[in-house]
C-alpha cells in the first residue's frame, strides 16, 4: 500500500527558512533538486528560478511533492528519513 504524505506547496519565505537550515545556498539548493544554474551578471553562478520560488512578489511556489523530497534528502522533513535499502541477498 502506498505511503499517504501531506505536501502541501511552501510559500517563499517557507522555501528559505528550509533551505537556510540546511546550509546550502541558492546555487547548490537548486542544484540538488535539478532546477537550472546559471553563470550570474557579476559572475559566479545563480539560479534564477530557485530566486523566484523564495520570492514573495513571484506567484510561483514549489510543488508539495518536489519540497517534500528536498527535505528528505537535506534530513529535515518533520516525520520521515531516507534510509537505503539491503542490497538483495543472492
Amino acid at each position: 500500500m502506498p505511503l499517504k504524505i501531506d505536501m502541501p506547496s511552501p510559500s517563499g519565505e517557507a522555501l528559505k527558512k528550509a533551505r537556510l537550515q540546511t546550509g546550502l545556498s541558492q546555487v547548490d539548493a537548486a542544484a540538488l533538486m535539478g532546477y537550472p544554474v546559471q553563470s550570474g551578471s557579476r559572475g559566479g553562478l545563480q539560479s534564477r528560478t530557485w530566486q523566484a520560488l523564495e520570492s514573495a512578489s513571484d506567484p510561483r511556489d514549489m510543488p508539495g511533492p518536489i519540497f517534500a523530497m528536498f527535505q528528505l534528502l537535506t534530513g529535515t522533513h518533520a516525520e520521515y528519513v531516507l534510509v537505503k535499502r539491503d542490497a538483495p541477498a543472492d
